[in-house]
């Protein structure tokens, strides 16, 4: 694999993860003014975000729609192979992210 690959793979990671980790704990401020309990919003939050997080990860759904198609029509098993694997990254990242804010809430997030 090229390095660029690389370090496409981890930018995908870390973007899943940030959208998770980042929106559930802003969300859980907004949660905290209005009088709800941050926690189980913070909870509520991160397993709405899960495929927003890995849309934002791979860079839209358009151009994954994109490089699926030249995998399959044109026979380039590659791009659909860098594909797959920036999706299961991003999921990685969503996983990571929410085994965080289950550690930090002290429930099980879903």
């Amino acid at each position: 694999m090229e390095e660029r690959f690389i370090a496409q793979l981890i930018h995908c990671f870390f973007i899943a993860f940030g959208v998770i980790v980042g929106g559930a704990i802003i969300g859980s401020i907004g949660a905290f003014v209005t009088g709800d309990a941050p926690f189980t919003q913070m909870n509520r939050i991160a397993d709405r975000l899960r495929i927003w997080a890995i849309v934002a990860a791979i860079g839209g759904t358009f151009d994954a729609i994109a490089n699926f198609e030249k995998g399959l029509l044109n026979g380039s098993t590659f791009d659909l192979f860098k594909q797959i694997m920036l999706i299961l990254t991003a999921m990685g990242g969503v996983k990571a992210g929410i085994t965080i804010i289950g550690w930090l809430i002290q429930e099980d997030v879903g």
